[in-house]
């Protein structure tokens, strides 16, 4: 006779809702969101590793998964896995620390120094411009110019309170990262109590979120950065066009990249604000440049993420700027995906 679960009742399935809900809340309360993140990329990462590993050691010793022998291997997959996802960031980090130590250790110097020079290009815009175009700016737009360049100067006087206190938040996201790898790893009970089974339950569907949310949108924030890197360090040099905070540009392309819509028009907005400080050519060729890299990226991100979660622009935007006012930038990051979260609940349930 097989047994089967007991039914789950109706406080217990509330009250696993409530605990995920009031965790994420205490996320965002908190700034734990890149601890949140990295701890389901080293849960996803490590679980795809094992995968991998896993198949290619069968098929290397001719076992299948249900061969008695199978046991004494199986954990060699898990280990080597959590191994690599731990260690892999520890290697990139050394890496990048010998190859570019100031930029490392001096980040929020190099932003705010950024957005200094951004708020100055603002201020300039007339002169910047050619004459003819200048003359089409309205009287009223130099209050406007200095009102943008305030709220550029007071973000960059807020970066350079940070100092370097962003290395400590690296540290807090690879122990995110730690966890979710030893997360994939560990033994399963081989039963659970209804409480248990209903969270295991929440936290399944918004790892799915975040699969198709984050991950996708991780590999299209990475493409951005690779074209807009080829496009920064060659071809610009190789026209005479360098633009000055070249490797502060690459990297706020893939951060900025991680933002879905917003992102993109802001990082256009900076490129575009620092090639017209180079001249008004530049600034075309930017802008040209980041316009049709963009597409491609439409194309890419409606393909990839719009048809796994039919989440149509008009949504995503408005959980985006409702999240961004109450959280701030963390806000935006976050918004995609607990939105997305929150419909896969609802169809799950049927509601929608």
């Amino acid at each position: 006779m097989i047994a089967t679960a007991p039914p789950t009742s109706r406080s217990i399935v509330t009250a696993s809702y409530l605990l995920i809900a009031g965790a994420l809340l205490l996320v965002m309360w908190q700034g734990l969101l890149p601890g949140l993140l990295c701890v389901c990329i080293g849960f996803l990462g490590t679980r795809w590793i094992v995968r991998l590993l896993d198949a290619g050691l069968r098929r290397r010793r001719k076992l299948s998964a249900n061969d008695p022998t199978w046991s004494a291997a199986a954990p060699f997959p898990r280990v080597v896995a959590a191994t690599l996802v731990m260690l892999a960031p520890v290697g990139l980090l050394v890496l990048g620390f010998s190859e570019a130590r100031e930029f490392v250790l001096n980040a929020p110097e190099q932003y705010k120094e950024l957005l200094d020079y951004i708020a100055r290009t603002v201020l300039e815009l007339r002169l910047k411009l050619p004459p003819d175009i200048g003359a089409y700016l309205p009287e009223g737009s130099a209050e406007v110019q200095r009102v943008v360049a305030g709220y550029l100067r007071a973000q960059a006087g807020s970066l350079a309170l940070t100092g370097r206190a962003w290395l400590g938040g690296l540290l807090f996201a690879y122990v995110g990262l730690i966890v979710g790898s030893l997360a994939a790893v560990a033994i399963q009970p081989p039963s659970r109590r209804p409480l248990a089974r209903e969270l295991r339950a929440r936290i399944v569907l918004f790892g799915e979120a975040f699969g198709q949310i984050v991950a996708a949108q991780f590999w299209i924030a990475a493409f951005n950065t690779f074209l807009t890197a080829i496009f920064l360090l060659f071809l610009l040099p190789l026209w005479q066009m360098e633009l000055p905070y070249t490797p502060a540009l690459i990297t706020l392309t893939f951060v900025a990249g991680l933002v879905p819509i917003v992102g993109n028009l802001i990082c256009n907005a900076v490129i575009t604000l620092v090639g017209l400080s180079v001249s008004p050519l530049t600034a075309a060729v930017c802008l040209a440049f980041l316009i049709l890299i963009h597409k491609a990226e439409y194309l890419i991100n409606a393909k990839v993420v719009g048809s796994r979660t039919q989440m149509s622009v008009w949504e995503l935007l408005a959980v985006m700027f409702v999240a961004e006012a109450v959280y701030g930038p963390a806000g935006l990051v976050a918004a995609p995906l607990f939105y997305a979260y929150l419909k896969k609940e609802l169809k799950a349930a049927a509601l929608v």
